[in-house]
C-alpha cells in the first residue's frame, strides 16, 4: 500500500543530528514525490538531509494558501499509482499550525497509509518547558490583529486558563512579537503566568516562565524571532 509520510523539518538553523532521527533520512532518501509549502526551502532541506539526493529527479507539488481543493486532489495521483509520497513542512511538523491537514484528510479518506515521522514541534516543546498543565492545553494559533479584538481574545484565553485549568498556547508573526507581548502585559492579570519560548532548538533558545508582574520589569527582545506564547493561571 502506498504511504504518505509527514516529514518534520528544523525550526531554524540547527544540526539535524540534534533534532531528527536517522530513520527520517532513510525515508526521505527513498521518496521521489513531495508535497511542499516552499520549493526553495524544501530543496535546501533535502540536500541537507542527504547531499547525494538528485533534486532534479524529484517531483514537487506546491501547497500553500493559494492552492485550491481541486489542485490538492491531483497531488495524490502518485499515491494512486502506488508511489510513496512525503509532505514537508516549512518549519516543524506538517499539518500542525502548518498546511497539510487537507492532504492528510484526503489520504485517510482514500485509505492510504499515513505515517507521521518524529521531529520537533515548537508547540509541544514550549509546553514541556513552561511548567504549565500538560494534561489539558489548547493551541489557538494566531490571535486577531486589531488591538481591541486581540485584548478581548487574550482575556478570554486567560479566563479559560483559570476556569478550565487549561494551558493556552498561541503564536504571532515574528515582526509583531513585541507588540503582542505589550498587549499581553496590558490585558492579563498581574499574577497570571506567561511563558515565552523563542528560537526553540536553536543555540539562542529562550524559554522562560514568569508572572505578568515580573515580565513588566524586564522585556526580552523577541523581534523577528520565532516565538510561542503560553498563559496559565497563577500558582
Amino acid at each position: 500500500m502506498a504511504t504518505l509520510y509527514l516529514i518534520p523539518t528544523s525550526l531554524g538553523d540547527t544540526s539535524f543530528n540534534r533534532i531528527l532521527p536517522s530513520y527520517n533520512t532513510e525515508i526521505v532518501t527513498a521518496l521521489r514525490y513531495f508535497i511542499v509549502e516552499d520549493l526553495r526551502t524544501a530543496r535546501r532541506f533535502l540536500k541537507k538531509t542527504n547531499p547525494s539526493i538528485d533534486i532534479d529527479s524529484l517531483t514537487f507539488f506546491i501547497l500553500n494558501q493559494h492552492t485550491s481543493l481541486e489542485e490538492l486532489s491531483s497531488f495524490l495521483l502518485p499515491l494512486f499509482d502506488g508511489n510513496d509520497m512525503g509532505v514537508l513542512s516549512e518549519a516543524g511538523c506538517p499539518a500542525i499550525a502548518d498546511p497539510g491537514a487537507d492532504i492528510v484528510a484526503m489520504a485517510q479518506k482514500n485509505n492510504f497509509k499515513v505515517v507521521p515521522l518524529v521531529g520537533p514541534s515548537s508547540i509541544l516543546l514550549s509546553l514541556m518547558g513552561s511548567g504549565f498543565n500538560g494534561q489539558s492545553f489548547a493551541f489557538v494559533g494566531y490571535l486577531p490583529i486589531q488591538p481591541t479584538d486581540r485584548s478581548k481574545a487574550l482575556k478570554k484565553l486567560e479566563s479559560r486558563a483559570y476556569a478550565e485549568d487549561q494551558s493556552q498556547i498561541f503564536i504571532e508573526t515574528p515582526y509583531r512579537n513585541m507588540k503582542m507581548l505589550e498587549e499581553i502585559l496590558m490585558s492579563c492579570q498581574l499574577n497570571t503566568r506567561l511563558c515565552i519560548a523563542a528560537d526553540i532548538t536553536l543555540e539562542t533558545e529562550f524559554i522562560k516562565t514568569k508572572t505578568i508582574k515580573e515580565w513588566k520589569t524586564q522585556l526580552p527582545d523577541l523581534n523577528k524571532r520565532p516565538c510561542i506564547f503560553l498563559i496559565y493561571k497563577s500558582l
